[in-house]
């Protein structure tokens, strides 16, 4: 009698202690720090619920992640591979929570040489999607049949895990804003609603269309000073970036061969006047040296016209400044000794008092600039500072540069407030330039659409 009474009482305390433990593991389920964590819990110390000898956690998105006896898992492992060919097989299949004998599934193709990786008997339990989670299973094996009081227990068990794993799943900021699944319907559409009426209001803000292009301080209204003559320039009298007045002389033409060209053209003029000067004595009794003086007195005036041209080109040999400034030029090493034609480009004298922004925009940056709008320029000696300049000029066709691509040319003039700081002439830095007002899909959008129309052709 004693021993009857005695099972009958552990027959009854059975299921309390399988409930009892069933709380503890959702206790350790709730409280656990991370997503490894609670696999590790899952395929390991859920042995204290039912006893196994092999589990396996799949997932329907990474695939065996955890194993039980292991701390890693060894994705080239053998086993793990035939575990995940055979969960993704069943996954497609849609097999809910069941018990297996694979004694009795050794002809199904996808079993074949279970007896080399697992026990005979099988417990798979399906864990159903959340929201972080994509779902996946619970493979449990041991060498005796599972009973539906422990596998209904296991199922309670794997809920629960199920609800605090998707927990610790990370979520995008899309995830957070969407409403809970129990929500009602007319929440869900509010929300929803809200996120459109929002996401349109913010996409027709009105914006600035900006560009970005290279730039530099230039002069303006320079004068440009060209050679005056051709020739070989002898030596430059100032020195760059010199501050020079008017009339200062800046560089001079080698005079060698001018020299000898006017002393030639000068003998031949008094050649040519002793010359006339004898056939005019002649001519008062001699006919023929009288019709003589009307071509004398033609070459006189010719060989005095080139004289003169000559002692002009000499007084020029010696180049001034037109008006006071800084003359700005690359080295007078580079100048002197080289030989120049006519209207080159040797320097140019610019007050330094007024500067303008260059900038140049490429083809695929141009947009509606029109006068007036505002140009900020970013030098790159001073970044922190930068010069705020409007549009004065606008290039309507594209002029090639010296690195070879095409761009148009900007012209901005400087903010009087920016003008009295006196940037230097030449600083160069990145201008960001205003254009017209759209909205703000269009400044998002732009260039990648640009770049699709040019890709497909459309």
């Amino acid at each position: 009698m004693p021993d009857a009474l005695q099972q009958q009482t552990g027959q009854q305390d059975a299921p309390e202690a399988m409930l009892a433990t069933l709380l503890h593991l959702m206790r350790r389920a709730r409280e656990a720090a991370s997503a490894a964590s609670l696999r590790f819990t899952l395929v390991n110390e859920s042995h204290a619920l039912l006893s196994y000898r092999q589990a396996a956690f799949w997932s329907c998105s990474q695939g065996v992640e955890a194993l039980s006896g292991v701390s890693t898992v060894e994705r080239q492992a053998p086993y793990v591979h035939w575990l995940d060919r055979w969960c993704r097989q069943a996954n497609a299949a849609e097999a809910g929570t069941a018990t297996l004998d694979l004694r009795a599934l050794s002809g199904v193709d996808e079993w074949t040489g279970w007896q080399e990786w697992l026990p005979p008997f099988l417990a798979v339990i399906q864990l159903p999607c959340r929201e972080g989670f994509a779902g996946g299973r619970l493979v449990l094996a041991r060498e005796q049949p599972f009973k539906a009081a422990e596998v209904s227990m296991l199922q309670e068990w794997c809920d629960a895990w199920v609800q605090a794993y998707a927990a610790h799943q990370p979520r995008s900021w899309l995830h957070r804003l969407r409403p809970a699944p129990r929500a009602s319907s007319r929440k869900r559409w509010l929300v929803r609603g809200g996120l459109t009426l929002a996401t349109l209001v913010i996409a027709a803000l009105p914006v600035r269309l900006t560009v970005l292009a290279p730039a530099e301080l230039v002069p303006l209204e320079p004068a440009i000073i060209r050679a005056p003559m051709d020739g070989i320039i002898d030596d430059v009298l100032v020195s760059p970036n010199q501050r020079v007045d008017a009339e200062q002389p800046l560089f001079a033409f080698d005079r060698v061969s001018l020299a000898s060209r006017l002393e030639v053209a000068e003998r031949s003029l008094l050649t040519i006047q002793a010359e006339y000067r004898r056939n005019a004595q002649r001519a008062l009794f001699d006919a023929e040296s009288k019709s003589e003086l009307a071509v004398l007195q033609s070459q006189i005036a010719e060989r005095q016209v080139e004289v003169e041209y000559l002692r002009e080109l000499n007084q020029r040999s010696q180049v001034p400044a037109p008006r006071e400034g800084v003359v700005l030029f690359e080295d007078a090493g580079e100048l002197i000794g080289r030989p120049v034609v006519t209207g080159e480009r040797i320097m140019v004298v610019a007050d330094e008092h007024k500067t303008q922004v260059e900038a140049w925009v490429s083809p695929a940056d141009m947009v509606s600039l029109l006068a007036g709008n505002e140009v900020r320029l970013y030098l790159a000696a001073d970044p922190v500072n930068p010069v705020s300049a409007r549009i004065s000029y606008v290039a309507h066709l594209a002029e090639q540069r010296p690195d070879g691509q095409f761009a148009y040319r900007v012209r901005a003039q400087l903010e009087p407030s920016d003008a009295a700081l006196l940037p230097r002439l030449g600083l160069k830095g990145t201008a960001k330039l205003e254009g017209e007002q759209v909205s703000l899909i269009f400044w998002i959008a732009r260039r990648p659409w640009s770049a699709l129309r040019g890709w497909i052709g459309l």
